[in-house]
C-alpha cells in the first residue's frame, strides 16, 4: 500500500474559525496531542500576523519533536523570515508559503499580472530554500484557476526548490470528479512533477472537502492538509479523522495507508473541541456522539447480533470504547433486555415484562431512556405493592392566581373507583389532600425528597417519601417525568404498604 503524509492545519486554519482563538498553552497541548495521533506534519500558525502566535509557533517547534514543524508565510521576504525564526528549532522545520493562482487572485487581491505573481513566487521559493531545506508552495485558489497558468506555475516553482506543491480548492468549489481531473491533468502536463510531493487542502463550502480530498488522492495526490473536527475557515476544512478512516476502511478501493493512530482520533476531537469551544455536532462522521449510535429497534437488533450489519468501522479503532444502544419508544425488547444485562440486571420473565411496559411508557415522555431511569424503573417495579390503590388519572391547577387545586381517579384494590379532589398550598399538597378523601387512612407526611434521576431537562423525578400511619412509619418511592405525578405515586406506594400491614394484622 502507498503512503499518504498527514498534514494538520487545525492550529492555524482551523484556529481561524470566529472564536475558536487558543493562547499558547492550548496550542501546545493540541500539539502533543497532534503528536500522539501520529500525524507527519504540524501546520503550527501564522508567525507574521501578530507576536504571540509567533511564540507559540516557536514553543511547539521546540517542544514537540516526534513530527514535522511548519507555519505559513506570504510571498514575502519577511513573512519567509518569521516562520524560520519560529521553527529553526524544530526537529523537522518546514516554510510553507501561500500565493493566489487564479485571475479572482491575481487581478481582484494583488492588482497584478500573472508573469509578475508567477516572479514573485519563484523568488519567494529561491529565497526559503537558503533557510531551509524543505519548502512548501500554496496555489491558492487552484481549483478556479487557468489550467495552463497552474501548470507553468507548478513546474517553475519546483524548479526553484519546492519540495512540496500544495493545491488548495480554497473556496470549496469544485466537485471531486473535477477536483480529481485537475490533479490527473497536473501529473499529465507537468513535466518535473514527481520531483515534488503534490499536496492538496479542500474546504467545505459546498459539503464536498473530504470527497475532493479522496478524488485528488485517487488522481496520485499524497499529501493531505486536513483538520480536527473539520475546523477551518467559512464552513471549515477536510476533516483529518474523515479522509483517514475513509482510507483505512476501503484499501481495496484505495490501496493507500497512513501513518496515523486511529485509537487517538476521538480523544484528539474531544480535546479540540473542549479548548476551541466548537462543539462536534452529533452527527458529524466518525468523531460525533451519534456516529456509533443505534436507537431503531432493527438496527440494534442487528448490531446485537452483527456488529457489522450497520457499523463499518469497528468504534474501538477511533477510540471509542462500544456502540452506543440509545434506547427511545422505537428501541425493541432485545435491546432492553441487552442493556439491562450489561448494567447487572437479569430478570425473570414477568419482572422484565413489567420492566418493559414501564419502559415503554416512559420513552413515550422522554427522548432518551438513560441508565440511570432503566435502574429506577427496575428498583421501582421490584418495589411495587401488589393490590394497593392505583394512581388512573391526575389533574392539576397552580399558579399565581388561586388556590392549587387537584382532581384525582384511583383504583380501590377491590377494582371499584373513586374520585378525590383538594385544594392545598401548592400542587403536592393538593394532590394529597384529594389522595387522603378516597383512601381513608389517617397519616403524616413526614418527609418528601426530590432529587432528579439525570441531568436533562426532561429527566425523571425520584421522589421519597415518608409517612406516618398510627404507630408505624413507611417509606414511599416513584420516578416519574412529571414531579406531581412522581410524588402522589411515591404518596400510593408508602399507603399500600400500610394497608398490607393493616391486612396482615
Amino acid at each position: 500500500m502507498e503512503r499518504v503524509y498527514v498534514l494538520d492545519t487545525t492550529l492555524r486554519d482551523g484556529e481561524q474559525v470566529p472564536g475558536a482563538a487558543l493562547n499558547a498553552r492550548e496550542k501546545l497541548e493540541v500539539a502533543r496531542q497532534l503528536a500522539a495521533l501520529k500525524v507527519d506534519v504540524i501546520e503550527a500558525g501564522f508567525p507574521a500576523s501578530s507576536p504571540g502566535d509567533a511564540e507559540a509557533v516557536r514553543g511547539i517547534a521546540r517542544q514537540v519533536r516526534d513530527c514535522s514543524v511548519t507555519a505559513l508565510a506570504r510571498a514575502v521576504t519577511a513573512d519567509i523570515d518569521a516562520v524560520w525564526e519560529a521553527i529553526r528549532e524544530a526537529a523537522d522545520p518546514q516554510i510553507h508559503m501561500v500565493l493566489g493562482v487564479s485571475d479572482v487572485h491575481i487581478q481582484g487581491k494583488f492588482r497584478r499580472s500573472r508573469e509578475e505573481i508567477l516572479e514573485m513566487g519563484v523568488a519567494a521559493v529561491r529565497y526559503a530554500r537558503k533557510l531551509c531545506p524543505k519548502v512548501q508552495y500554496s496555489t491558492e485558489d487552484a481549483g478556479r484557476a487557468d489550467r495552463e497558468y497552474l501548470c507553468r506555475t507548478v513546474e517553475a516553482v519546483i524548479d526553484a526548490g519546492a519540495t512540496v506543491v500544495n493545491i488548495p480548492d480554497s473556496t470549496g468549489y469544485c466537485y471531486p470528479q473535477e477536483f480529481g481531473d485537475l490533479i490527473r491533468h497536473l501529473f499529465e502536463h507537468v513535466p518535473n512533477i514527481h520531483r515534488a510531493l503534490i499536496s492538496v487542502h479542500c474546504h467545505n463550502d459546498l459539503g464536498m472537502a473530504t470527497a475532493n480530498t479522496l478524488a485528488a488522492l485517487r488522481a496520485g495526490a499524497r499529501r493531505v492538509e486536513v483538520t480536527i473536527n473539520g475546523l477551518g475557515e467559512r464552513a471549515g476544512n477536510a476533516a483529518l479523522e474523515e479522509v483517514v478512516m475513509a482510507l483505512k476502511t476501503r484499501p481495496d478501493y484505495f490501496g493507500l495507508e497512513t501513518g496515523i493512530n486511529t485509537r487517538e482520533l476521538y480523544r484528539t476531537s474531544r480535546l479540540v473541541s473542549s479548548l476551541s469551544g466548537i462543539r462536534v455536532q452529533v452527527n458529524k462522521a466518525v468523531v460525533g456522539a451519534n456516529a456509533f449510535a443505534h436507537s431503531s429497534g432493527i438496527h440494534q437488533d442487528g448490531v446485537l447480533k452483527e456488529r457489522s450489519t450497520y457499523e463499518i468501522i469497528d468504534p474501538r479503532e477511533v477510540g471509542v470504547p462500544e456502540s452506543k444502544l440509545v434506547l427511545t419508544a422505537r428501541s425493541g425488547r432485545h435491546a432492553l433486555s441487552h442493556r439491562l444485562e450489561s448494567l447487572g440486571y437479569h430478570l425473570p420473565e414477568d419482572q422484565f415484562e413489567a420492566v418493559h411496559r414501564r419502559f415503554l411508557e416512559l420513552a413515550d415522555r422522554k427522548k432518551e431512556v438513560l441508565d440511570e431511569d432503566l435502574e429506577e424503573l427496575v428498583s421501582d417495579t421490584a418495589r411495587v405493592v401488589p393490590q394497593g390503590y392505583a394512581l388512573e388519572s391526575l389533574a392539576v391547577s397552580c399558579g399565581t392566581v388561586g388556590m392549587p387545586r387537584a382532581e384525582v381517579v384511583l383504583r380501590r384494590p377491590d377494582g371499584s373507583r373513586f374520585t378525590g379532589r383538594g385544594e392545598g398550598s401548592g400542587p403536592v399538597d393538593a394532590a394529597y389532600k384529594a389522595v387522603d378523601q378516597g383512601v381513608g387512612m389517617p397519616c403524616r407526611l413526614l418527609e418528601f425528597s426530590l432529587q432528579s434521576v439525570t441531568e436533562d431537562i426532561d429527566a425523571q423525578a425520584n421522589v421519597h417519601v415518608r409517612v406516618r400511619v398510627g404507630e408505624r412509619v413507611y417509606g414511599g418511592h416513584a420516578a416519574h417525568t412529571d414531579i406531581v405525578v412522581s410524588g402522589v405515586l411515591a404518596y400510593l406506594n408508602a399507603l399500600n404498604r400500610a394497608a398490607q400491614d393493616a391486612d396482615g394484622r
